[in-house]
């Protein structure tokens, strides 16, 4: 498989960049063929310019601002998303990829008076998550509905393949979670890869 992992934290020696290493590691242990894509270490300006909202329905000029990452999607069979949760959902620059990257004529059709909302990212047919959380899990599911959860695996799921695989890992209480709880999670992230 060619797996894009999109990775997003902006401190190099944090638990999501161990998250990212376990992940990328068991993934080419597993034989795939692995494109790390860090939204900080490359970057990445997550605001969406005055001319590029202007173009954000235009066929071709819509591509121009972020067609290295449209060929990065246009690439991958899988994508695999590591970030922290912040104020239950992804952080602004990750965010950011989403509302620049995600645009229309590329990654989906908009409905018309003839066509209907149509996914073209089919290539893609596998979408994982793995994040961290400092909220309980009943906090983020029963308390704000898992909001971050919904703009991946609602919203940009339907861009993908019709029968696109989903697995999402997440580690609650990430403020208060004790060593060996982190190295759990990370073998837990480890197993869940390597059966990809």
């Amino acid at each position: 498989m060619k797996l894009l992992v999109v990775y997003c934290h902006p401190v190099r020696a944090s638990f999501c960049a161990a998250i990212r290493d376990v992940v990328v590691t068991a993934a080419e242990a597993g034989g795939h063929d692995v494109q790390l894509l860090d939204l900080y270490a490359s970057g990445f300006d997550p605001v969406m310019s005055e001319q590029e909202r202007t173009d954000f329905h235009t066929e071709g000029s819509n591509e121009i601002p972020v067609k290295a990452h449209l060929d990065a999607l246009k690439w991958c069979d899988g994508m695999i998303f590591v970030y922290p949760t912040w104020w239950m959902a992804q952080p602004a620059m990750l965010k950011g990829w989403l509302d620049r990257v995600w645009i229309p004529h590329v990654t989906f059709r908009m409905p018309g008076d003839v066509i209907s909302w149509k996914p073209l990212m089919t290539n893609i047919k596998l979408l994982g998550v793995v994040t961290t959380l400092g909220s309980p899990w009943w906090w983020w599911t029963l308390g704000v509905c898992a909001p971050g959860r919904k703009v991946l695996m609602r919203s940009i799921r339907t861009c993908c393949h019709p029968r696109c695989k989903t697995f999402w890992l997440a580690l609650h209480l990430m403020d208060s979670a004790s060593a060996s709880a982190r190295q759990g999670f990370l073998e837990k992230v480890r197993r869940r890869v390597a059966r990809l």
